[in-house]
């Protein structure tokens, strides 16, 4: 199978699993950049997951000082993603990982503003998926 043929089966697996298992929607398989559409190093996902993937500890304290019923479920507004589909055996370097931050567009299309993280879909001989967020540089542990 060509490098090509692979990487896009790849993207296609973790595509199913995010739509079928996950119950993602809006999903994109984007090959080139929706800005300049310039190609991108990798095949990337982007997608609406059914809830929000994660939540700072200090943006829950805040959502839930700022709700005027906080014993009430609290509504959540799940965000686009952007997944980086992979395969267990391949081997990347911080600079594969950078090409890949390098080359996706701006979070929000009138600011300048660089997409922070990525959901790094590792498939596995047997098809199994898990996911890891990896973010762009240096993040600030919480302090306790």
């Amino acid at each position: 199978m060509a490098e090509e043929d692979y990487v896009e089966h790849i993207a296609a697996s973790v595509l199913d699993n995010l739509r079928y298992q996950h119950d993602w929607t809006e999903l994109q398989l984007l090959t080139h950049s929706p800005v300049d559409n310039s190609p991108l190093p990798r095949p990337l996902i982007t997608g609406l997951p059914p809830r929000q993937l994660y939540l700072h500890p200090d943006d829950q304290i805040e959502m839930l000082k700022s709700h005027p019923h906080p014993e009430d479920r609290i509504p959540e507004t799940p965000v686009v993603e952007w997944v980086l589909p992979i395969h267990l055996s391949e081997k990347w370097s911080l600079r594969s990982f950078a090409s890949v931050f390098d080359s996706m567009p701006p979070q929000v299309s009138d600011a300048p503003d660089r997409v922070r993280r990525v959901l790094l879909a590792t498939v596995h001989n047997d098809s199994t998926v898990v996911y890891y967020f990896m973010h762009d540089g240096i993040v600030k542990p919480r302090q306790n």
